[in-house]
């Protein structure tokens, strides 16, 4: 899901002096054709692919923290000893490179082996469901495999398509600049080869916590030793007249946004319900495809309640200067099959609309099986449930957050991949922590928004550079403490942000 990372730098097979490689600095460079970085850390030296697996972020314009490498796009992050793929959004690892120093000069002569696949992981373990197929439920299955586990694994997915790169949907796949092949997450013969047993088109109707088992429509049970609730969440849905109009749609699978594109050689104006992050991301991408797009929303500045009042105005300027229209402070009262009429009388014409007014966390099955719950699933600082060997991730799932010191529910894609690896971990018993800073990227147009922390409320803003030009770094305070950190072309800023959180 990358282009190819152009050379530059040293032919590190020539070798470079070992002087221009500072302390705790980096030296990019190639070698048999491919990116290189070297990175000098605790006084040692390390040798690692350039590019970062998941989009092809650049390493060398990321973050050196211990023996980790972070990248700078979406905060992936590499062990520089083994190339392992530490933290998601990255799931592929990346290759180390053999290193001999001769004289006062560094060669990089080749590729490392990689390091041997841990085994017999959980043996106690009879089985392993896991109810899901999106970020958090396929990151789970590959961390169990990754640590060994090799008991029966199963991934039961209501999705008719398997796991896929759910943060393009609406961002360059609806924009026409990502091709299909770029979004599912594995392909089809991973699952085999992994031996997981993807079910598509699963849809569970109840959890008999007792019994330890799951039971599917038509009746098939699946037994397990433990149990991961990855179900995600669901879109609100639209309750006014016409809601239920084919050119109607949400957007949250894989087939929504593919249902969307289909319309798109025949639509020549859509109205956008919701000024939610999905919905902006909607109109840049239909924007992109030359597209009249409407927005329409109850709140006076989109987003503002997520990054206050500036960014907020930045955004709809941002948006209308690529021709977006807004319609705030109102909510559509119907939709005709060429129309939505608004709640003052405004008819905005539409042949396509696409409603992005929030998501609800799938919390059904656990409360018809007695788990507790608290506005999600209520878990531990392990991810447990209530109920012993159940566990939770993602949009669904409440945790105590040491960060803040309050429990806290976060609808974020890279959240859901590390919790679903947390997760993985603590079913094998490593009790492991959720300590997690949350992390999420937005893309309008040519602006990358990104956003360290979680921050609910605050009292203020502190900001430095500056948003209209797009180079700025805010941070959000309560009672002097900084629980969120925005920036917008500082990609270095976010990391480190992230960085000190962790360290807190």
């Amino acid at each position: 899901m990358s282009a190819p990372t152009e050379l530059t730098g040293p032919d590190l097979k020539q070798g470079v002096a070992a002087t221009e490689l500072a302390d705790e600095g980096m030296l990019l460079g190639h070698a048999d054709g491919q990116a290189v970085l070297l990175a000098r850390c605790g006084g040692e030296i390390f040798a690692v692919d350039a590019a970062c697996t998941h989009y092809g972020g650049p390493l060398a314009d990321g973050l050196i923290e211990g023996d980790t490498i972070r990248c700078p796009w979406h905060h992936a992050c590499f062990s520089l000893r083994t190339g392992e793929a530490l933290r998601a959004p990255a799931l592929n690892p990346i290759s180390c490179w053999k290193i001999e120093k001769r004289g006062d000069r560094l060669f990089v002569l080749g590729k490392t082996e990689p390091p041997a696949a841990r085994r017999d992981a959980g043996a106690t373990l009879s089985s392993v469901v896991i109810l899901g197929g999106g970020a958090a439920g396929q990151a789970a299955a590959e961390m169990l495999r990754r640590e060994g586990y090799a008991g029966k694994l199963t991934m039961l997915s209501a999705d008719a398509s398997p796991p896929c790169d759910r943060p393009n949907l609406s961002k360059d796949y609806l924009a026409g600049n990502a091709p299909e092949e770029w979004i599912p997450l594995r392909p089809p013969e991973f699952f085999a080869e992994q031996k997981i047993d993807l079910v598509l088109n699963a849809q569970v109707t109840a959890i008999d916590a007792a019994k330890k088992q799951v039971t599917v429509e038509g009746g098939k049970t699946y037994d397990y030793g433990a149990l991961l609730l990855a179900t995600g969440a669901d879109p609100i849905r639209l309750d006014v007249p016409g809601s239920d109009m084919p050119h109607v749609h949400y957007l949250r699978r894989f087939d929504d946004s593919r249902a969307i594109i289909g319309k798109l050689d025949k639509t020549k104006s859509a109205v956008v319900l919701g000024a939610s992050f999905i919905g902006l991301e909607v109109a840049a991408s239909l924007r992109a495809r030359n597209v009249e797009v409407h927005i329409v929303a109850p709140e006076a500045r989109p987003l503002e309640k997520v990054l206050g009042p500036a960014l907020g105005d930045f955004l709809r300027a941002l948006h209308e200067e690529h021709g977006v229209v807004f319609h705030l402070g109102h909510t559509a009262k119907s939709i005709g099959a060429r129309e939505v009429t608004l709640n003052n009388g405004d008819v905005i014409a539409a042949d396509l609309v696409v409603a992005g007014i929030g998501v609800r966390p799938a919390t059904a099955l656990a409360e018809a099986a007695g788990l507790a719950l608290d506005r999600g699933i209520a878990v531990d600082k392990f991810l447990e449930t209530s109920a012993p060997g159940i566990f939770a991730a993602g949009d669904i799932a409440r945790w105590p957050d040491p960060h803040s010191g309050e429990k806290i529910r976060v609808e974020h894609w890279v959240v859901a991949e590390r919790q679903g690896q947390i997760a993985a971990r603590n079913i094998l018993a490593r009790k492991e922590v959720c300590d997690l800073v949350p992390f999420f990227w937005s893309q309008h147009y040519d602006v990358a928004i990104a956003y360290v922390g979680h921050a609910e409320a605050w009292d203020a803003i502190d900001v430095e550079g500056n948003i209209a030009a797009k180079d700025c770094t805010l941070r959000f305070r309560r009672a002097g403490k900084t629980l969120a950190v925005v920036t917008i072309g500082r990609d270095l800023a976010s990391l480190k942000a992230e960085a000190a959180m962790e360290a807190e």
